[in-house]
Order: C-alpha cells, then sequence, then structure tokens
C-alpha cells in the first residue's frame, strides 16, 4: 500500500549501502547537484508494505529528487517482485508512471513525480474522483505482456494458506478461517460470470498510490505490487472500499465504512468510466457493473483481511495490522447476507465483535 506526504527527517545511514551508491552515481550525472554526499533523506508516512524515502540534494536552482524504496520484510508472500519490477518497468516506457533509476537487492530508486499524491479527502471530491474513473479505464485496458488470466481467487488461496499458517489459534478461531476456503468458492462461482470484464487492475488504489498534476489535472497511478489481471468491478470495488480509510491519522488503521460512496456517487464512477473510452453506455451495463461491484467489495474485505493477518506476523512497519484486518472481516460478515444472501452461523462472532483480537 501506498505513502502520502506526511514526512520524518532521517539519517542515510537507514539506507543500504548499495542504495546509497545508487544514489551517488545518480547526482554525480547532474551537473547543477553542490555535493552528492549532501543528500537529505526523508521518510514518507503511509507505507504500510514498504518504507518509502525521499531523497533530495541541494542544488544551485531547485534541490534534485528522487525516491528510494526499501522492500518490507517477509512480504514476499504477497506478490512476486520480479513481475513487480517487469509491470513498473512496462509502465515506465508506455507513460504510466515513474522511470525506474536503479535496483539494490531489497529495493530499488524511482523517479520523484513532480506531482501531489492525493488525500484521504480528495477521493471524496466530485472533479478528481471523475479524474480516477477515467485514469482507472486508461489503467484497465492497458495490454500487459505475458498471462492474462484471473488471479484474485488463486491469491486469495494463497494468502489464506499463509494467514492460516501464521495466525495463533484463538486469531484462527476469531476470524473463523476454516470457513473462509468455502467463502471464497462461493464467491468465485458467483463472480465468474461471461459478463465480467476482465482487464490489467491495480488492484489497491488507494489514495496515497494516485497523484495529480494540479497544472494539467492529470492523473498517475502508482505503486504495482498487487497488480494482476482480473474483473474490473474487484478494482473499482477496493477503490470504493478505500474510501473509509485515512492512514495519515493518530489511528490510521481505523476504517470509516460511513464514508463508503453513496449510490448517486457510485453511479457517477462508473458511468464516467465506462464511458471515457468513448461509447456512451447503456443504463443496463452501468446497473450490471454496480451491481457486480457491490458484490465483489466483499472479495475486497476478505483480500485485505487476510494481507492483515499476515502482515502481522511478517511486518514491522508500525500499524495495528490486526485490527485493520478485523475491522475487514466485519463488514465483511456483516454485508454478506444483503450482497449474497446467506452467512454462516459460525460467523456471528466476529460480526458482533465477540471473536476480537
Amino acid at each position: 500500500m501506498g505513502a502520502g506526504e506526511n514526512t520524518v527527517d532521517i539519517k542515510v545511514d537507514r539506507l543500504p549501502g548499495e542504495a546509497k551508491e545508487i544514489l551517488k552515481s545518480l547526482a554525480a550525472e547532474w551537473e547543477d547537484v553542490l555535493d552528492v554526499n549532501e543528500l537529505q533523506v526523508i521518510q514518507l508516512k503511509g507505507a504500510m508494505t514498504n518504507q518509502v524515502y525521499q531523497i533530495k540534494w541541494p542544488t544551485k536552482t531547485v534541490s534534485r529528487k528522487v525516491l528510494a524504496r526499501i522492500y518490507g520484510e517477509g512480504v514476499e508472500v504477497f506478490f512476486d517482485r520480479d513481475d513487480e519490477i517487469r509491470t513498473f518497468e512496462f509502465m515506465s516506457k508506455h507513460g504510466q508512471g515513474p522511470r525506474l533509476l536503479g535496483r539494490f537487492p531489497n529495493g530499488r530508486i524511482e523517479e520523484f513525480i513532480h506531482a501531489r499524491t492525493l488525500s484521504a479527502s480528495d477521493l471524496h471530491d466530485p472533479e478528481i474522483s471523475a479524474l480516477i474513473a477515467s485514469k482507472m479505464k486508461e489503467f484497465n485496458d492497458l495490454d500487459m505482456p505475458g498471462p492474462k488470466n484471473v488471479r484474485l481467487w488463486d491469491r486469495l488461496r494463497n494468502w489464506l494458506g499463509a494467514a492460516k499458517s501464521l495466525a495463533l489459534p484463538e486469531e484462527a478461531k476469531a476470524f473463523c478461517l476454516d470457513t473462509i476456503e468455502e467463502d471464497i468458492s462461493v464467491l468465485e462461482k458467483e463472480l465468474s460470470g461471461a459478463h465480467q470484464r476482465i482487464g490489467f487492475c491495480h488492484n489497491d488504489l488507494q489514495y496515497g498510490n494516485i497523484m495529480i498534476d494540479e497544472v494539467t489535472n492529470s492523473i498517475t497511478i502508482i505503486d504495482y505490487e498487487y497488480a494482476s489481471y482480473n474483473a474490473v468491478a474487484f478494482d473499482i470495488a477496493n477503490h470504493f472500499c478505500e474510501m473509509a480509510a485515512d492512514y495519515h491519522t493518530e489511528t490510521p488503521h481505523i476504517l470509516d465504512f460511513s464514508k463508503y460512496p453513496g449510490l448517486e456517487d457510485r453511479q457517477r464512477f462508473v458511468r464516467i468510466y465506462l464511458s471515457s473510452s468513448g461509447d456512451e453506455p447503456s443504463d443496463i451495463e452501468v446497473e450490471q457493473l454496480l451491481q457486480d461491484v457491490e458484490k465483489f467489495t466483499l472479495a475486497s474485505h476478505l483480500v485485505w483481511g487476510l494481507w492483515g493477518i499476515i502482515s502481522e506476523h511478517v511486518n514491522e512497519i508500525d500499524f495495528d495490522y490486526m485490527e485493520y484486518a478485523r475491522q475487514r472481516f466485519q463488514q465483511y460478515w456483516l454485508r454478506k447476507p444483503e450482497l449474497l444472501g446467506s452467512v454462516r452461523a459460525s460467523s456471528d462472532s466476529v460480526a458482533d465483535g465477540n471473536g476480537a483480537i
């Protein structure tokens, strides 16, 4: 998950030696940098998978900046880093994101994009939301090299296996992990119809992964760790769920689902999304995608609920992953009867809060 612009100054010593060598080599290529060794390191807050740093050097005019991304410990369970780099390079070549400037064993150096990272409130701004809808459609329509198989269901099953192997017995019981395999199968059957639009999905389109150039009003989507082919309804559903989050508060793990977009806002977003490629969608198309999006919110809750359980045991970033997971599972059990029409009694412990960790 992405990083925002809240910053903390840190010492250069926090960077791996290989990273510092790449940074010095880059700075040496810029004639206006006064001293390649005088780099300032600023940690960007809000990242929950990696540690992200802004690196800058004093120059004769405007300071030079790049980003250093240090991969989180143990997060290889979530994605293949080689796949992510291939995606990153493809996106860069097609003008969709920052350029890759260098790699080292546990991280990389990226171009610094001179744009503003969105805030939580920006997702609720109708004008910005319209820009995001159009950009998401452009992203989903990318023709990525390699297989175009839907990855969601395999990812859920793999993450469920990892969560079961890492969770303490009381955690596994509280989250009803023994019942989730069946739930995944039900969701897959319900949401794998031939009508589903399949595209290249970001799968983590929270506000920290979206940037806006306020001069041109252009949107850039960044951070592709979780990107893969999926039903585009999942990408939209996940984005809607992220409207409940604000990762730059004193309690960044707390979600407020009263901020989930209302029907009118969802309709507007979906209509803009479908019409952004030039064709006006029918009311039936809009309604079908809206219904699919709502059902895919259940998959989003499971994905990030399992992510939270795993992260609690493998990631050292200061974030209450387990409480975040509890809220996502709670929403899953809460919405499931309405969206799928049935729910097991064994899930009530989480839905009622009795199974809280």
